[in-house]
């Protein structure tokens, strides 16, 4: 007999952190009633807590998949997706078909226009929690059921420098340097001396061969984009990303057209329907898929064709206790284009200690974890943090 999926359980975890997202509050800044600030450097709302969504799926043998996706803002809206509308139509489905799920779950509501946001991003923790059960199922890592497994190790450049001086952010790089890593990016919402002069101190302090980044943070027009990219050009930045706001499809490829350095997209895109268009009118060089938002099935379609167009996948990472990362780390070691990985150091480091696995970042590189499926579950001490949903 085949397993069958029994249940699906959806959990809101908070962590409480000693250090606030991107760094110390800015001028204006602070954290409200409800534990969100907004980085006036890009207005956009964050927690003051590493807040997450865990889908636990039980099959009817008892074998347990994890998966995790995007709770940052609003976790409840996810877990009312997946409690009340996806969670009750996988009971009985086959955990061998996660894309044929993935799909199913899709369509579902694409008549009344939920092909983004909140819904996607409920398939996508779902979706990770089928690859996961599908691997302990057959015994297989989930890497080895994507194609193949095309690395061992992932070189991994470091996100973000959450120093309040810019000394503190060089000193902290510099730090990172030291122990075996080549590659920084920092983020422009948070560079109050300026992006131009942030770039300049980091390339005089770290040397000709460490790969630069600077994430913009879609704070720019395009213009204003092309002009600050041209002032960036000297310092030889490896990529730009996110120049100017995610919906401005033209002024996105304006930008690639006239920048004389790589550009990146796409951390806010859930689907190849989204990254297409952009595809094809070579709007950016690198794409960033977020495993929280893609899920596998997507992250893997998105990669593939990616790779059509010759392109490269350096995935983002963000804030979770580690199960979409190791989902990440998993699809990133199947795609041939994929020269490096996010490395949000501030969450992942600190957040291990609420997982069980053997998955690190040292030395400049990921080392995927271990044993079937992900390779990665939560452990007792994760259930303290956990979050009472909002009752009707």
């Amino acid at each position: 007999m085949t397993a069958r999926i029994a249940s699906v359980e959806s959990f809101i975890i908070s962590l409480p952190r000693d250090e606030l997202y991107l760094g110390p509050l800015g001028p204006g800044e602070r954290v409200n009633e409800r534990g969100y600030l907004i980085r006036h450097g890009n207005r956009t709302i964050y927690p003051s807590t590493d807040m997450s969504v865990l889908i636990k799926l039980t099959a009817d043998d008892g074998t347990v998949g994890w998966g995790e996706t995007y709770g940052i803002v609003a976790p409840d809206a996810v877990t009312a997706i997946i409690d009340d509308v996806l969670g009750p139509l996988l009971v009985g489905r086959d955990p061998r078909d996660p894309v044929v799920i993935q799909e199913d779950l899709y369509d579902l509501m694409r008549v009344r226009g939920f092909f983004g946001g909140f819904y996607v991003d409920a398939i996508a923790g779902i979706d990770i929690a089928i690859w996961d059960l599908f691997g302990k199922l057959v015994g297989q890592p989930v890497v080895k059921l994507l194609g193949g497994q095309r690395q061992e190790r992932i070189p991994a450049y470091v996100s973000g420098l959450p120093g309040a001086t810019l000394d503190n952010r060089l000193a902290l790089a510099s730090n990172f340097k030291t122990r075996g890593f080549d590659a920084f990016k920092y983020a422009a919402a948070v560079s109050f001396e300026g992006i131009v002069q942030e770039m300049r101190v980091l390339r005089e302090g770290l040397g000709p061969d460490v790969r630069l980044m600077v994430d913009l943070h879609w704070k720019f027009t395009a213009q204003e984009a092309i002009q600050l990219i041209d002032q960036l050009a000297p310092f030889r930045p490896y990529f730009v990303e996110a120049p100017c706001q995610p919906e401005d499809i033209d002024g996105q490829v304006q930008v690639g057209a006239s920048a004389r350095v790589p550009l990146a997209l796409g951390e806010e895109l859930r689907t190849v329907f989204e990254y297409r268009p952009r595809m094809e009118r070579r709007a950016m060089s690198i794409v960033q898929p977020e495993m929280g938002h893609t899920g596998i099935s997507q992250f893997m379609q998105i990669g593939r064709m990616a790779n059509a167009f010759h392109m490269k996948v350096i995935p983002h990472a963000s804030i979770g206790i580690g199960i979409y990362q190791a989902a990440s780390l998993h699809a990133t070691a199947a795609l041939p284009n994929a020269p490096m990985h996010e490395y949000q150091h501030s969450v992942f480091d600190r957040n291990l200690r609420y997982v069980d696995t053997s998955m690190r970042c040292e030395q400049g590189f990921f080392t995927l974890p271990q044993g079937p499926g992900l390779g990665i579950a939560p452990n007792a001490s994760v259930w303290q943090f956990l979050r009472s949903k909002i009752k009707s």
